[in-house]
């Protein structure tokens, strides 16, 4: 068993943070990443066209600024590299290939013991240590539904947005987006702008922003006026922007972004250009899926088209309950913390969380740094 004074369950944005903070302090640590690199989510899994959705003051990780040269929206392909150079100024070096299978607390040793399973080898590796740090992310694993009539036997193209790089295979083809959030909207944009037939799925009230409506609120109005005040006038300027959307089949909740996300916690949609498309027929809403039937699609107000293709933009699940035992406080059944911040990163016994309560980069950012700080006050009792 390889004793360590920390270890960190994932190298996505959230695990980097938390390691170099550690780094500052020269606490040893190790990272264990079931991927073949660290923010695979970026690397392997994200499409071509994304954005940061917010400006890159928020999103920034811990003790390294984005360069003045990067514009206000960071690309992808901008991040991915800002992320590289991250991890050699901090001497980031996770072990890769190792998922993590149980992770529980000796109480006759005060230890976490981890045991990984090498998924090149096959073999199971134990390691223990005094703290533990849950840095699996909110974006852990691809969520599609599977109690959709039909959909197994489906003769179209089904796959999760994960596997979606950019429209230009689907030009002249019928593509059916299930889901609104900022990926789908986005996704559906992509592939209207290839010339694909698209449609998507909108079945619940949804919050949407224009980008400058999204900065104005974030980072001008939220520095002088209470965040009530700045969702009243957002969804104001909201509705003036965008007029009636009902009758494209777009319900807009009441809520503003604020609000919506401490209450529901669902992230504002932020409209690079959906909406137009939709207002002008190139992009088809569509209600809940009832059935598929072969290519068909058939929906809830009882109408049916065919689709070549079938792209989920349905989210993610964390699997962090089936591996992560021996703790009663600090993570809920789906993974986030149970805690509001300023809490919501502390646990019991040693053992933390990181970018677990649905505040982006910078609430990871923020938990790196709390977790970091109590880690070195506690080594130096």
């Amino acid at each position: 068993m390889e004793d360590q004074t920390v270890i960190i369950v994932g190298a996505g944005t959230s695990g980097l943070a938390t390691a170099a903070c550690l780094h500052r302090h020269s606490i040893p640590y190790t990272i264990l990443e079931r991927e073949d690199c660290f923010a695979s989510l970026w690397k392997k899994y994200a499409y071509d066209r994304l954005h940061l959705h917010l400006v890159k003051q928020i999103c920034e990780l811990p003790h390294m600024p984005f360069p003045s040269s990067y514009p206000r929206y960071v690309p992808k392909n901008l991040f991915i590299q800002y992320l590289d150079d991250y991890v050699s100024r901090f001497n980031i070096n996770p072990l890769y290939g190792r998922r993590v299978e149980l992770a529980d607390y000796d109480e006759v040793n005060k230890k976490w013991v981890v045991k990984a399973r090498n998924v090149n080898s096959g073999e199971t590796e134990d390691y223990s240590a005094r703290f533990l740090v849950v840095a699996s992310g909110e974006s852990c694993d691809p969520f599609t539904p599977d109690n959709i009539d039909g959909l197994s036997s489906s003769t179209a193209e089904v796959f999760h947005s994960t596997k979606y790089k950019n429209g230009k295979p689907y030009s002249g083809k019928h593509v059916l987006v299930v889901g609104c959030g900022n990926s789908g909207m986005e996704i559906a944009l992509d592939l209207a702008n290839h010339g694909a037939k698209t449609s998507i799925v909108i079945r619940s009230p949804m919050s949407v922003y224009s980008r400058d409506v999204l900065y104005l609120g974030t980072k001008i109005l939220a520095k002088y006026f209470s965040l009530e005040t700045v969702d009243w006038v957002m969804v104001l300027l909201s509705k003036l922007y965008y007029g009636d959307l009902s009758k494209y089949g777009i319900t807009r909740l009441e809520e503003g972004p604020f609000f919506t996300k401490i209450k529901h916690g669902k992230y504002p949609v932020l409209d690079l250009g959906t909406c137009k498309k939709i207002k002008s027929g190139e992009i088809q809403v569509l209600p809940a899926i009832e059935s598929i039937r072969g290519n068909e699609v058939v929906f809830k107000n009882g109408n049916s088209y065919p689709f070549d293709t079938i792209i989920f933009c349905t989210g993610f699940k964390r699997s962090t309950h089936k591996w992560l035992k021996g703790d009663d406080y600090l993570l809920n059944d789906d993974g986030f913390s149970k805690h509001s911040p300023p809490n919501n990163w502390k646990g019991k016994k040693g053992l933390y969380c990181a970018g677990l309560s649905g505040r982006g980069f910078f609430g990871a950012g923020t938990d790196a740094q709390n977790i970091s700080n109590e880690i070195k006050s506690l080594l130096s009792l």
